[in-house]
């Protein structure tokens, strides 16, 4: 599913236009990027948990040449998902 696949659901689903449908979704995303970028967890019960972790820097190795190269630490975002999506997913 893409973007505008996703926004179509939303509006058909929550009987709103495609426009309303797309500032909810953005909305929504802005929100999650903002908190994740200040190191909050977001917790949607039943569906998962997205969180942020810190990988430090590194060295790793080119797989084409062999060569040694530093990877430069950073954020990550991780997700866990919930028992509801998971035995929803599995059923």
């Amino acid at each position: 599913m893409n973007r505008k696949e996703l926004v179509d659901y939303i509006a058909k689903s929550a009987n709103l236009t495609e426009t309303q449908a797309e500032k909810a979704l953005q909305g929504t995303l802005d929100a999650f990027t903002s908190s994740l970028k200040k190191k909050e967890k977001i917790t949607l019960v039943g569906f998962g948990a997205f969180s942020t972790s810190r990988r430090e820097a590194r060295t790793g190795r080119n797989p084409q040449t062999g060569k040694s190269i530093e990877l430069p630490a950073k954020n990550y975002v991780k997700f866990k998902v919930g028992k509801s999506l998971s035995d929803e997913v599995n059923s």
